[in-house]
């Protein structure tokens, strides 16, 4: 599984980016695709998810801002960034999981106060 992710920059605290990723390679329909992000000094961490089916999860400090969506026909997923802060600052990278968990590149996203 191939992941290729575009949309990221930089960005006033208060402003909106979206980010897109295509999956590609051995694809199931059923899967979870979503986003991580890797902050300043910290871990990487799950931002948004959503399945197949369309259930999604969010964390807590995106909750409201963020918005994940996707084409199951385009395995495409999305992730709209809204009200983004400075602490969302991070690279950001496209996951998608079915059995094993794949992560594309990182895309950088920076938010200047």
């Amino acid at each position: 599984v191939q992941l290729q992710a575009s949309g990221g920059g930089l960005v006033q605290a208060g402003g909106s980016l979206r980010l897109s990723c295509e999956a590609s390679g051995s694809i199931f329909s059923t899967n979870v695709m979503g986003w991580y992000r890797q902050l300043p000094g910290k871990q990487r961490d799950s931002v948004a998810l959503i399945t197949s089916g369309g259930s999604t999860n969010y964390a807590e400090s995106v909750k409201g801002r963020f918005t994940v969506s996707r084409d199951n026909a385009k395995n495409v997923v999305y992730l709209q960034m809204n009200s983004l802060r400075p602490e969302d600052t991070g690279v950001y990278y496209c996951y998608y999981h079915m059995g094993q968990s794949y992560w594309g590149k990182g895309t950088q996203v920076t938010v200047s106060s």
